[in-house]
């Protein structure tokens, strides 16, 4: 039993932590259910075509562009960061639940979708720019790491169960009830948050350029910088694809709801061999190093969706390959580059840079996605699927002159290293 108990990481021995770390874990599986079941529910229930979707996609993404910058301002000034995040929590359960109940009375409308979707994305923006400074509180530096390991290993299960539950629960209980389970997920998760009480850092005081500080500070830092480039270009490519995604290949490949889960929970499987592989292959080819593999291990494999054709057992094995090694390479990027986001960030301006480098990164998402469902309409969804996987490959361009591929650690935080106020 020692022996065993030993193998636990050292993180989830501390309760606060462990329960924080369940709550995420939960709301993850209830998040991919909900990125299925939401646009099945569209497709399949509302007959949305490719223009709908890309409105549908977009709305769930404008308020990262729109309210980040904001939010993380605001956050910063609030002492009780945690309460927001049950808050947010809460709220996005019950516009979860409006959708099967308007289902089951018969009132279901695309409007009704776009403004559920519109909603979750701001309490989702209000989560995660105070769940960064959360995540510090619990998480000494020694330890980011793991940490984001751990939290990304629960990202990579949800990924392995959440579509495969998704499929099955959409093609048993049509797609507006298996967002029930996603409503349940984030209760739980507000559950959990709620017995979590770390000492967060204080509230940071209004100054000459406090607002915008966040974002000089993402754009003077060469790291964040080419980070940002990086991210932004792969974010704008891989939302085009994306959103049509699933209309692709509900459509023109012929798969059904229940296959389309298996496959991409099976080849999501790759996300935990990311999460087992990050940790020594970081330490043999440095942070930066990582950093470049899991980019071009995210983008490259992608190219086989737009050339599935044959048997259907070909097209769902190389949807199986494409997901499972882009999978791989998802969690190389989000573990190193959580870490090395969370070691060089000023605890007084986490929600702040949070927040700038949210409206400057997810920004780019909703612009893909109203890209996507505009060449979906114009050139058809394999061209444009194309035009997504290529175009996310180029953000590797932003990374090899910068001084991401010579990083060999996590630099040292810097607690004052804060642009100076306009």
């Amino acid at each position: 039993m020692n022996g065993l108990a030993a193998r636990v990481p050292e993180l989830l021995r501390d309760r606060a932590f462990r329960r924080y770390w369940t709550g995420q874990s939960v709301s993850l599986v209830g998040d991919q259910i909900s990125l299925i079941a939401i646009p099945l529910a569209a497709v399949l229930v509302l007959d949305a075509d490719a223009a709908q979707m890309g409105l549908l996609k977009t709305l769930e993404l404008l308020p990262a562009l729109l309210l980040s910058l904001p939010a993380g301002a605001w956050a910063d000034r609030r002492s009780r960061r945690r309460r927001v995040m049950v808050a947010t929590d809460l709220g996005r359960a019950l516009l979860i639940v409006s959708i099967p109940l308007a289902h089951l009375l018969g009132l279901l409308t695309l409007p009704q979708l776009y403004c559920v979707a519109f909603a979750i994305g701001v309490l989702t923006v209000f989560f995660d720019v105070c769940n960064a400074t959360l995540f510090v509180s619990l998480v000494p530096t020694s330890q980011f790491v793991q940490g984001q390991s751990l939290l990304n290993g629960s990202r990579a299960l949800a990924y392995v169960g959440g579509p495969s539950a998704g499929g099955v629960m959409v093609h048993v209980l049509t797609a507006p009830f298996a967002l029930v389970a996603t409503a349940l997920t984030y209760l739980l998760s507000a559950g959990f948050l709620s017995r979590v009480a770390p000492a967060e850092p204080p509230p940071a005081p209004a100054a000459k350029g406090y607002f915008t500080e966040g974002l000089r500070w993402v754009l003077k830092n060469p790291y964040m910088r080419a980070m940002f480039a990086a991210a932004g270009t792969l974010q704008f490519f891989n939302f085009i694809f994306h959103t049509l995604f699933v209309l692709y290949v509900t459509t023109e490949l012929g798969v059904s709801p229940g296959m389309l889960g298996l496959a991409l929970g099976v080849g999501a499987t790759g996300g935990l061999v990311g999460v087992v592989l990050t940790e020594p292959v970081a330490r043999r080819l440095g942070i930066g190093r990582t950093a470049v593999l899991g980019f071009a291990g995210f983008t490259l494999p992608l190219m086989l969706i737009p050339l599935a054709d044959g048997p259907m057992p070909v097209v769902i094995g190389m949807l199986c390959l494409a997901e499972f090694l882009s999978c791989v390479g998802v969690m190389l990027v989000d573990i190193v580059g959580g870490s090395l986001q969370a070691a060089l960030m000023p605890d007084a301006m986490r929600a702040r840079i949070t927040g700038a480098y949210r409206m400057l990164n997810h920004g780019f998402r909703p612009l893909g996605a109203l890209a996507g469902g505009a060449l979906g309409t114009a050139i058809g969804l394999r061209p444009s699927l194309w035009i997504g996987t290529i175009g996310g490959a180029l953000s590797l361009l932003w990374l090899l002159p910068s001084p991401i591929p010579a990083l060999r650690d996590l630099p040292a935080p810097d607690r004052h290293d804060v642009a100076p106020a306009a």
